[in-house]
Parts: C-alpha cells; sequence; structure tokens
C-alpha cells in the first residue's frame, strides 16, 4: 500500500517500503541504535495496544477479552479494490464496442457503468468472498435493505429495469397522493368517524380554545362561565374539572391558549382582557382606558367592549385585542398596565371603524383585522402600524361583522367568514378579488367561525338555523375545486365556533344550546377524546370515613373500655343514632324550656302575649267590676297575698260592740 508523500513546499520526501528495510538494515549494523526501538508499520502499534489492554484486563477482572472482536475495515483497500473491478470491467467491455453497432455501445457502456457502481461482492472480487465467509462475525447494524439492489438481473436488464422502476415510481406515487377520486380522498381526510358530547350549559358557547399539545380544553359562552377540561383525568363521564366566572357578568366572546400553553387568554365584553394560567387563576388584567380623551392612542388600554384577541404565535408574551373604541392594541405580559402599541383602523374617508376580528399570520409577521365597514386590513409587524401593507375595502357587505379570519397554515391564503352569509378565500399574492364566495350560509352570531385544514386543502365554518331549518350543520369545502366536500349534522342548534386541532386530528364544535362536540376518527386521531371513552365512570361514595388509630386496652374499666368495630359500616350507623355525632337538629317543642319558645312565638314577649295575657283576658262585653268581684270571696277564704305576710305579727282585731254604741256627737249632752 502507497502512502501519501509528505511535502514541504518544493521539496518532497518519498519515504517507500524498500528505503525503510535499507534503513533498518544499516542501522541494526554497527552500534546499533540508541533509546526505544522504532516502531514502523502502524499495524505493530495497534497490536502492541490491544495486547497492553488485555493484559490490564486480565490483571484487574480476570477475563481476558469479550467475547467476539468487531471487525475493522480498511476503507483504502476497498477503494483500490473497487477501482481494480473497474478496469477489469472497462477492458471487458472494449472487445464489445468494436464488434457491435453505435446502438448495442451505448447500451454497453450503461452496462458498465451500472457494474461499475455495484459492490464488490456482485462482481466476484476476492475481498467480497472473504468477507462473505465472515458475515456472521460482524458486529453492528446491519446494511439498510434500500440501499442493496432487490434484484441484480433487472437492473442489469437495460431498458426493462428502466420501465420497471418508473412503474414502481408511479405505483409509489398513487399510494402517496391517496386516490384518484378526489371526493373519497377528502371525506377520509376529515375525521368524523365517531363523536363525543360534553356539556358546557345552556346558553350558546362562543369560544372555544385547545392548546397546543392537545391536552386541555377551555369553552366559553355567554352564561359568563369558562369550562376547563382535561382530557387525561375525565372519564366517560365528561365533565369539565373546573368553572368559574373570571369576568364577572359579563359574556365570554373569544378564548385562546398561548403558543407554549401555560396561560389562556380570555376577552369578555368588558374593556380588559384577562390573562390566566392553565388551571383558571388569574395572572393578569389589562388597564382600562380613560373613557373621556377623544384621542385613542394617548389612553394606555381599551375604553370600550372587547370584540376578540389572539396571541403572537413564536413571541410567547404578546398578545394582541381588538375593541369596539375603533382601536387594535398589542400587549405585554410583562406591563399589563400600559399597551405596546395602539392601531387604528380606518374607512374610506378617513373616519375610525370598529374591528370586529384579528388575527396574526402564520410566521407571525402580519397583524390583519376584519372591520365593521367591511374592510380587511394588514400592517407589518416588523414596522411602525402608521400605514397598512394591504387594504381590501370591499372584501364583505358594509355594516356587518366579520366575524373570524384565520391564515392557512403555508401562509399564502387567508379565509373570512361574514354576516352577510358568506365565505371568502383570498390568495394574499394577488389581494383584490376573492378566488371564490360560499354563499347561503347564515350566521346569527358575532363569533361564528372558519379555519383551514392542518394540510390546507379544506375550510370550514359553522352555520346557524333559519327558521324552516331543524339542525345546525358544519360545513367543508375544497380549496382547489371550491366544491362542498361534506356537510356534519350537528345539533338541533347554531354551529358557532370550530376548532380543528392539527396534533390531535380532532375537531370540537361549540353550538348554541350549550353543547359541545368533539368528532374524531378512531384510526387517525391521537389521544384527546379518545382517552377519555375508555375509561369507564365510578361513583365516589358518599361519606368518606376516615379511620383513626384504635387504642387496645384490654383491662380497662368499662367505662373507658372502646367498642372494636370491625367494619365501619356498624360504626357508621352507630354514629347516626348518636345526636351528637349525627349533628341532629332541635326537635320541636310544645311548651317553652331552657330559653327556648315553642312554636306559639318567635319571641319571649309573644310567647307571654298568646299563652298567658290571651288565654286569661277579659271578654268585652263583661262587666269589669263583675269580673273583680268573682275573685272577692275566694280572696277572702283562702288569702294568698297580703294576709299571709302579716300572720304573725299582726295583732289581733278588737272590735266595738253593737250594744255599747257611744253617744251622737250631734246629740246635745243633758244634766241627770
Amino acid at each position: 500500500m502507497s502512502k501519501k508523500p509528505i511535502s514541504f513546499g518544493k521539496i518532497s520526501f518519498n519515504f517507500t517500503k524498500g528505503s525503510l528495510d535499507e534503513n533498518k538494515d544499516e542501522s541494526t549494523s554497527g552500534f546499533g541504535t540508541f533509546g526505544r526501538t522504532p516502531i514502523q508499520e502502524q499495524k505493530d502499534i495497534e497490536e502492541i495496544t490491544d495486547d497492553l489492554e488485555s493484559q490490564h484486563v486480565h490483571k484487574v477482572m480476570g477475563i481476558k477479552n469479550f467475547g467476539k472482536k468487531a471487525k475493522s475495515f480498511n476503507v483504502e483497500e476497498m477503494i483500490e479494490q473497487a477501482k481494480k473491478t473497474a478496469q477489469e470491467t472497462s477492458r471487458k467491455n472494449i472487445k464489445v464496442f468494436s464488434t457491435e453497432n453505435s446502438l448495442s455501445k451505448k447500451m454497453v457502456c450503461s452496462k458498465s457503468d451500472v457494474i461499475g457502481l455495484l459492490p464488490a461482492k456482485s462482481t466476484g472480487g476476492d475481498v467480497s468472498s472473504g468477507e462473505s465467509s465472515d458475515d456472521e462475525d460482524l458486529i453492528g447494524p446491519p446494511i439498510p435493505s434500500n440501499l442493496i439492489a432487490k434484484d441484480p438481473d433487472k437492473v442489469q436488464s437495460g431498458d426493462g429495469g428502466k420501465d420497471d422502476k418508473i412503474k414502481g415510481d408511479e405505483d409509489s406515487y398513487d399510494e402517496l397522493s391517496g386516490s384518484d377520486d378526489e371526493e373519497l380522498s377528502f371525506e377520509k381526510r376529515i375525521p368524523n368517524s365517531h363523536e363525543v358530547e360534553m356539556r358546557h350549559g345552556t346558553k350558546a358557547v362562543v369560544a372555544v380554545a385547545v392548546d397546543p399539545s392537545g391536552a386541555r380544553l377551555a369553552t366559553g359562552s355567554v352564561d359568563y362561565d369558562v369550562s376547563f377540561w382535561d382530557f387525561a383525568g375525565m372519564d366517560s363521564s365528561m365533565r369539565s374539572f373546573r368553572t368559574l366566572q373570571p369576568c364577572e357578568n359579563h359574556p365570554i366572546k373569544a378564548l385562546q391558549y398561548s403558543a407554549t400553553g401555560d396561560s389562556i387568554l380570555v376577552v369578555s365584553g368588558a374593556a380588559q382582557a384577562k390573562v390566566l394560567d392553565r388551571d383558571g387563576f388569574e395572572v393578569l388584567e389589562c388597564v382600562k382606558g380613560d373613557q373621556y380623551i377623544n384621542d385613542m392612542a394617548k389612553t394606555k388600554g381599551h375604553t370600550a367592549t372587547l370584540n376578540s384577541g389572539c396571541w403572537h404565535p413564536h413571541i410567547r408574551e404578546e398578545f394582541m385585542t381588538c375593541s369596539q373604541d375603533g382601536t387594535l392594541r398589542l400587549w405585554l405580559t410583562e406591563s399589563p398596565k400600559q399597551h405596546k402599541h395602539v392601531i387604528k383602523p380606518r374607512q374610506q374617508g378617513g373616519l375610525k371603524t370598529n374591528p370586529t376580528a384579528c388575527a396574526f399570520s402564520r410566521d407571525g409577521n402580519t397583524v390583519a383585522c376584519g372591520c365593521f365597514d367591511g374592510s380587511i386590513q394588514m400592517w407589518d409587524h416588523r414596522k411602525n402600524y402608521v400605514n397598512t401593507t394591504a387594504v381590501l375595502r370591499d372584501a364583505h357587505q358594509k355594516q356587518s361583522e366579520i366575524s373570524c379570519i384565520s391564515f392557512s397554515y403555508l401562509g399564502s391564503s387567508l379565509v373570512s367568514r361574514g354576516n352577510d352569509d358568506t365565505l371568502k378565500i383570498w390568495d394574499l399574492r394577488n389581494f383584490r378579488k376573492p378566488l371564490h364566495a360560499f354563499g347561503n350560509l347564515f350566521s346569527r352570531y358575532e363569533q361564528t367561525d372558519c379555519g383551514f385544514s392542518p394540510d390546507d386543502s379544506i375550510v370550514f365554518t359553522g352555520e346557524s338555523l333559519q327558521r324552516n331549518e331543524d339542525v345546525g350543520r358544519l360545513r367543508f369545502y375544497s380549496t382547489k375545486t371550491f366544491e362542498e366536500v361534506m356537510n356534519i349534522d350537528v345539533a338541533k342548534s347554531h354551529v358557532i365556533k370550530a376548532v380543528w386541532h392539527a396534533k390531535l386530528n380532532q375537531i370540537f364544535v361549540g353550538c348554541g344550546n350549550g353543547l359541545v362536540k368533539c368528532y374524531y376518527d378512531n384510526k387517525k386521531s391521537l389521544r384527546g377524546a379518545k382517552l377519555c371513552i375508555i375509561k369507564t365512570h365510578r361513583k365516589k361514595q358518599s361519606m368518606e370515613v376516615v379511620s383513626s388509630q384504635q387504642i387496645i386496652t384490654p383491662h380497662a374499666l368499662p367505662l373507658f373500655r372502646q367498642e372494636k368495630l370491625r367494619t365501619s359500616k356498624k360504626r357508621m350507623e352507630k354514629d347516626r343514632l348518636d345526636p351528637m355525632k349525627s349533628r341532629r337538629p332541635d326537635l320541636p317543642i310544645t311548651s317553652g324550656q331552657g330559653g327556648r319558645v315553642a312554636a306559639s312565638g318567635s319571641t319571649l314577649s309573644s310567647f307571654v302575649i298568646r299563652n298567658l295575657g290571651l288565654s286569661k283576658r277579659v271578654d268585652d262585653d263583661q262587666d269589669p267590676r263583675e269580673a273583680i268581684l268573682k275573685y272577692a270571696k275566694e280572696a277572702e277564704e283562702n288569702p294568698f297575698w297580703v294576709a299571709p305576710a302579716y300572720k304573725k305579727t299582726q295583732p289581733k282585731a278588737i272590735f266595738q260592740d253593737s250594744e255599747d254604741d257611744p253617744s251622737d256627737a250631734k246629740k246635745p249632752k243633758t244634766d241627770s
């Protein structure tokens, strides 16, 4: 094996094996060499190091080696062998070129190129035969099967092999692209083989949000409630684990999880947006602006009711809200007391207009909003928000809300939903006319949703009930042919909100009767609602008894002895009979006792009046003198009040007899 010569500028030194042998013979003659003997070959170095390593292992562990040794491959030798085989095959093909015509020459040339590229095993070299004998001793992962030709005869068969290859590519393309019929492929892409129903309340669910990981769902309604659903913790009963009213008596209008899923934006009918954490606890509340200031840029926050809001797709601290005060405001979670930027959408004549829907593009570089005057306006997020980058004045009907705008995943298209009963698809590269407008889509709510499928091949939107209809539908349309692919009968109410989660491949729909439905495919959908269906609902025990430690005293007196109850059922029955442990309410009484009064009076005075005064009252038609003299005889015979008190100390009364009457004072005395 020839080594690459070492060169220093123009001077080169070629050391060959022969010269090394000569130097070796010269060095051994005479006095020899001083110091350590030079090692000439790399192979000797490897052998010495292997011996030293094996000796060290044998001393320490008592083991010489660990089974079979991994085979080492010399790349340079393999390259040299490949060159030799290529040269031999080219020499053989030269003879064929001289005998055949030009066409056959081209075919043979292609054969030689293919054979030259084949591994050494197919050409029958010595190295390949040696390697095939040691295949069982190879340690490590095998060669991938797609790198080895399945049938070398087909590869060397010229045009026939090429035809087979092209046919195989077509078959694989057909498998990737699906069936030839586009409608069937679209129907298969929509996950609607199964459905799950969740009850939020009794009023319309106008806000639905799923976190990016697909673990939790949040729903908001016009009944002021926000419910949180955890798919990993729910069972088949499909009950939310928390329901709260974050904005008091304001209806919820929009909910959205942040890009990381750790917080959720709550947009309500109030002028202040709130940010909650995953468990529903408040993190921050935006400041309210001064409603007496005319210039909205001079206030720190919104001064009128909010319409919508959303998070930035990449900056986790930034979110946007739009309000009836005619502004869009960008906020940072670090400073909720002051907005970051204010955007003022304008009408054709320069007057302000109210934004009803707002959205960020998928890359976060564009801020878009749909306004009450029927226009769609966009600004560049990287510049100041004075001038718009794109404006379309007559996108929808004037004086009607644009309920939703949504960007495609690729970022080249936009879909908008308006209360003028239309759904329109726009191409952002030619933002003048819609690609298509779908009509006859009745909408009653300002939050009616629309969006793209994860592969941008389908757009979907909900439809509200009209007078003659009984079922609300969720409609799907193709973005290429603009035909209706499918419509799903959701519920006997309005279909307002719809979210197609790309990671779960499930569709969540909010309805006007308080229901939230989830549609999924048993094969193509992941986790989400599929985790809850397989869990059976278990009823909790009505009373949970906490067992306390029992002190066993076998020789205790009967007064202090504790009864040993084997089951908690008997103990609960005994505690039920005890009025103190069972907390039995006071029984009704017939007369007053212990400070309590009977049902005759709630207070003591009323009790006395009803039971004492009224029972012994004097009739109005009776003479009071007769009523008092009625007790005169009884009082004389049985004195009770005055006479007994003076019985011991009262002197005996001496009365004058009738015979010894004194002389009349008026009668004059006469001398006898």
